[in-house]
């Protein structure tokens, strides 16, 4: 009796498909990059900058590497001996036979935790070529004599920002966990998190600015700062927001309340059920509420005395020209309470 074959199931996807969702990222990539180079050219900015002086600083570092050619050539023959050793230890694995690691990574590493990265021959491979050469490049860096401090920190860091980014748990074909779901996905998940980046890149208008929430699952007085009221007056550092009456007397004292300069107004007015302007209205007070401008260029000139002036002080004003009282009671947290 012949044996039955067992033919592995491939993903079902439309190719067709596929090719047009990359099509269409391909067409937005292309957008996002010429708006931004757009806006760079309006303003006059260009496309190659170094504003850390990253270049100096490393003619520097190369400088003293060279003015010792003995210690340059040490780190680059261990470098060798340490690659050849993987070689010999994968050859050895390939073939089946049991190995130890060459090097590992720390066990706080979490870019590494798949199993994939230490049971699959190719990607234990390049898991500990890729740990190898961070080493090196790393202690090379740090071990150069005769850098002035702020540049052995200078480099150092942007070394290790360097190191970082070529991490293959950063790219799709040399990270395990992204390879399968790539196979199994028939490629959606990289059209998919090529979309999201071009979402954030035009969010950010060229910068990327990473969507940490949903930004359309609030909608101001619908689901959000619900609480009925309407601006009675403004100037260049807030508007000032009253909120109508919920009861038939209100009491003759009104309440000002000052939320810190990095919160929106409706900090305190979330959500129906734990709303504080709610609670405040429906007891009989009449409330208003500072609402802090989102500072830009034009402001950066504006100090603390100038939130105090334009702040409190001129919200004090109009609310007595609103309600006729020179006295309120004035409720302030964080920077808020601090201005009081």
């Amino acid at each position: 009796m012949a044996a039955t074959e067992t033919v592995a199931e491939r993903p079902d996807y439309d190719p067709v498909a596929l090719a047009e969702s990359l099509a269409s990222a391909a067409d937005k990539s292309a957008k996002v990059l010429g708006d931004f180079i757009a806006r760079q050219a309006a303003a006059g900015k260009s496309m190659v900058t170094d504003e850390f002086g990253l270049t100096q600083a490393f003619l520097e570092l190369a400088a003293k590497m060279l003015s010792n050619p003995y210690r340059l050539a040490e780190t680059q023959m261990n470098l060798w001996w340490e690659y050849s050793a993987l070689w010999q230890s994968s050859m050895l694995k390939l073939m089946g036979q049991s190995t130890t690691p060459v090097v590992e990574p720390a066990k706080s590493d979490k870019r590494f935790r798949h199993e994939d990265w230490e049971e699959h021959f190719l990607f234990d491979y390049v898991k500990q070529s890729y740990l190898i050469a961070a080493r090196w490049l790393h202690n090379t860096v740090a071990n150069v004599e005769g850098l002035d401090e702020h540049t052995r920190r200078k480099v150092d860091f942007f070394t290790r920002q360097y190191i970082d980014a070529l991490a293959p748990s950063n790219f799709a074909l040399t990270n395990p966990e992204v390879f399968r779901e790539t196979i199994a996905s028939g490629g959606q998940n990289l059209v998919k998190g090529l979309n999201n980046l071009l979402d954030d890149i035009e969010r950010g208008n060229g910068q990327l600015k990473i969507s940490m929430t949903d930004s359309k699952a609030f909608e101001l007085g619908v689901n959000i700062a619900t609480t009925p009221g309407h601006v009675v007056f403004q100037n260049d550092l807030m508007q000032l927001i009253q909120y109508e009456p919920a009861t038939a007397k209100v009491a003759k004292r009104p309440l000002l309340i000052m939320p810190p300069w990095i919160n929106k107004y409706y900090i305190l007015d979330l959500r129906e059920k734990n709303s504080l302007i709610k609670w405040c209205v429906a007891q009989g007070l009449t409330v208003f509420v500072i609402s802090w401008v989102n500072p830009d260029e034009r402001h950066a000139a504006k100090d603390f005395v100038d939130y105090m002036l334009e702040g409190p002080l001129a919200a004090l004003d109009a609310i007595e020209k609103v309600t006729g009282e020179k006295d309120a009671n004035v409720l302030g947290y964080c920077l808020g309470g601090t201005l009081l």
